[in-house]
């Protein structure tokens, strides 16, 4: 008699993207729009996970805008979630600049008005890269562990 398989949790993956143009307005709704999404998705405000979907969404996006930008051309952010990840995704047109990875950040000089960014998503993402975008640019991926 063959036994039979235990039973397995459908899994749904939610996505969500959008271009927002590449300004300090761009990258306020762009948060907005996450926490509203994962409000949706069960994800409610003011939660911890929101919380720091928000912090990291918000550092991803002003980072795209003040860094990644070229005129004329927008950013992109992607959030999805498979019940057990989250995954934020900033995308930018710029890319010739390369991003430190996660044992080259250092601490910034007292007094420097930035340069803490990658420090805390570093420190709030369970696991972050740099990805190539193609055909042109950069994705920066945080990924938040949401197991309960």
């Amino acid at each position: 008699m063959t036994p039979t398989p235990a039973p397995q949790t459908p899994v749904t993956v939610r996505v969500f993207t959008q271009r927002f143009s590449s300004t300090p307005l761009g990258a306020r709704l762009a948060r907005h729009l996450a926490l509203h999404r994962l409000h949706d998705w069960g994800i409610p405000y003011g939660s911890a996970p929101s919380d720091t979907a928000a912090l990291l969404v918000a550092e991803l996006a002003a980072n795209a805008v003040t860094h990644g930008r070229v005129p004329g051309r927008d950013f992109e952010l992607r959030i999805s979630f498979d019940g057990y990840t989250l995954f934020i995704d900033v995308s930018d047109t710029r890319g010739e600049r390369r991003l430190p990875r996660a044992d080259e950040i250092t601490v910034p000089a007292v007094g420097s008005e930035d340069g803490r960014g990658l420090l805390l998503v570093a420190e709030l993402a369970d696991r972050w890269a740099v990805l190539d975008r193609l055909p042109v640019g950069k994705t920066v991926r945080a990924e938040l562990d949401l197991r309960h």
